[in-house]
């Protein structure tokens, strides 16, 4: 496994490590979950949080859960691990890569007794963790070509280690800029209701020493006009066949103001993502969150009692405003549905 500098996931054989990202950038915490449960509801609670590390810390709390076990009985194991995966289905539905590992993890424990179904879960998890490290740090060296020495580069979330549980997607694709010795500059969307671009995005870019300039998510039309973005690069939690995306909330409005300032506008993804079963955008189920995450601010009210919020945690953008989808296996352009096609089946 690649060495990581932060690891918002760790696996320690009998507990997960996370670090809880709902308390950065004020402090770096790290909790150990031994319960699956715990590791569910971490997911619900977005202490971990992007669809790549939503992917891992379920197949790492699959593997968790299913230690706990009790017996020798093939049957009653492989019911009891149905009924745990059952509970990382209801936490997020529009990240794919939760489907996805749990549908490998179902796949991992169909051989041999239930002591070897046990390690088989602990090594897939491993592998998907692996999987996704390698997958974000190749995309992000392929999508660096992309950015020319000089650029400013606007993203939207958080797309780092954070997100990924790896190198990143859109963070990655700036990092390997850097890396490359590019002189480049990011302006974050603070990405309202829970500042995701404020909080980690901004925190994650100082770890790198890489300038950013964090603005509210109603300026980006502004600074886009005045000439001061060279491109925008954001991350994905679902890619339908036809390459409508879905990522977090007011993706899709940057996506419109960077057309309509010719503005390339980069969705960096690994295949994970890609949900082929899905025609178009419009079969992706979108999230809705708490309306108090709207309303509040960090636990403090900032609307007047009894106000209505509405609070979709993703929208899809079509994929006639996207430039091209950077992937581990290569960048992918019009027509999406060939191109996905070939590199996701």
């Amino acid at each position: 496994m690649v060495q990581m500098r932060l690891k918002a996931v760790e696996w320690l054989d009998d507990r997960l490590r996370i670090l809880d990202q709902s308390k950065l950038p004020h402090e770096e915490s790290f909790i150990d979950l031994v319960d699956y449960q715990d590791v569910a509801l971490a997911i619900k609670e977005m202490k971990v949080r992007g669809a790549p590390a939503i992917g891992i810390a379920a197949a790492y709390g699959i593997a968790l859960g299913a230690q706990s076990i009790k017996g020798e009985n093939k049957d009653e194991f492989l019911s009891q691990l149905d009924e745990l995966m059952q509970t990382f289905v209801s936490t997020r539905p529009t990240a794919v890569n939760l489907f996805r590992a749990i549908s490998r993890m179902r796949k991992a424990a169909t051989g041999g007794n239930v002591p070897e179904m046990k390690t088989a879960l602990a090594s897939e998890a491993k592998e998907i963790h692996e999987e996704e490290i390698e997958a974000t740090r190749r995309l992000s060296q392929l999508g660096a070509e992309l950015i020319k020495d000089g650029f400013t580069i606007l993203t939207h979330c958080n797309t780092g280690a954070l997100a990924t549980g790896g190198y990143g997607t859109a963070l990655g694709i700036v990092k390997a800029a850097k890396e490359q010795g590019k002189r480049i500059s990011v302006f974050a969307d603070e990405t309202r209701p829970l500042l995701q671009g404020a909080r980690l995005t901004a925190w994650e870019l100082e770890q790198e020493g890489i300038p950013v300039t964090l603005i509210t998510d109603s300026m980006a039309g502004y600074f886009m006009n005045q000439g001061k973005i060279d491109c925008a690069i954001v991350g994905a939690d679902r890619i339908a066949a036809n390459g409508d995306v879905a990522n977090k909330i007011g993706t899709y409005t940057l996506a419109v103001l960077a057309k309509e300032n010719s503005i390339p506008f980069y969705v960096a993804a690994p295949i994970s993502t890609v949900d082929l079963t899905l025609p178009s955008g419009a079969e992706i189920p979108i999230e809705e969150r708490d309306p108090k995450e709207v309303t509040h601010i960090q636990g403090i009210r900032i609307a007047p009692e009894g106000t209505n919020a509405a609070n979709p945690a993703f929208d899809v953008t079509p994929h006639n405003y996207i430039s091209a989808i950077i992937t581990e296996k290569g960048m992918i352009r019009e027509p999406y549905l060939d191109g996905l096609a070939k590199i996701a089946t």
